[in-house]
Order: structure tokens, then sequence, then C-alpha cells
């Protein structure tokens, strides 16, 4: 548990880093998503949905993993389109077990999603999927809303994002 914990803190580093320097919300999004692909085994699909300008859907941004057909999620539909409806952190340990989920691929066994904010309302959110029953814990959560929340700091408005 202490190799997690150190794992996590050179992560958080690490987005610091990324997100202090210069470049893109775009480029800032890829440089998450391959960080936290390359350094966390059981995160198997890693991606960033983006709302699109006022309207109530999520558009497919930057990711690793295999390729998904869900690029436009409504809000309320699956797990994405219920964190960006409810502004709430989502963790889903089983996702056989909910009946409003939207399977990405076949193996996909668990999942969590962190919405971001920016200026008082949701702008996006960062969508994790795992192939191993029941691998997302506190430290997870924390991690990912940490980086969340640091996004909202240096977001973009609408339509400059990617």
């Amino acid at each position: 548990m202490d190799d997690k914990k150190a794992l996590f803190a050179t992560i958080r580093t690490s987005v610091d880093g990324i997100l202090a320097a210069g470049g893109s919300l775009e480029r800032k999004l890829k440089a998450i998503t391959n960080l936290l692909a390359n350094e966390i085994d059981y995160y198997d699909w890693v991606g960033f949905y983006i709302v699109e300008g006022d309207t109530e859907e999520l558009v497919l941004g930057p990711f690793v993993g295999a390729e998904t057909e869900h690029v436009r999620i409504p809000f309320g539909k699956g797990i994405c389109g219920q964190a960006a409806a409810t502004g709430e952190t989502i963790v889903i340990q089983d996702v056989s077990k909910v009946t409003n989920y939207l399977s990405c691929a076949p193996d996909v066994i668990s999942e969590i999603v962190v919405p971001i904010f920016h200026d008082g309302r949701i702008a996006g959110e960062l969508d994790i999927d795992s192939h191993e029953l029941g691998p997302f814990s506190w430290d997870d959560r924390e991690l990912l809303e940490y980086i969340c929340a640091c996004l909202s700091k240096v977001w973009e408005p609408a339509g400059d994002n990617v």
C-alpha cells in the first residue's frame, strides 16, 4: 500500500508539472491520459469527455485505450452521463451490476468517472475503465479528484478546449 501512495504522490507532482507547462489544454489532457495509462497498470482505458458549448452532451477528447463507439454521450446516459448530470464522482466496481451502463468494450469490469468544473458548471470529466473487478480505492478517487480540481483551474472557455 505504501508503494501505491508513493506512486500516486509522484503522479500528482507530474500532473502539477504538466499543468504548469505551456501549451494547449488538449496537449495537457493527452499528457495526463498517457501518464495515468502508463503508470497505473489497472487503468486500461483513460480518457476525457468535454462538454460541447452550452449543450448537455459530452464529446470524446484525448484518450488512451481501445477505440470506443461512444464519442458523444448525452447527460444522464451511462456512467459518464450520470456523472455529468449529477456533478458527482461515480465509482462502479462491477459494471455488470449497473442497468444504465454503456459498454465500451466487453473486457471492462470497473469504471470511475470524475467531473471537471469550470465557472461553476460541468465542463468535462475524466473517465477510467479497468479490466479488473473492484480495483478503485479511496486513494484512486482522491488522486483523480485532485487532477480534475487542478484541471478546472486551467480550463479554457468552451470551444477553445480541444
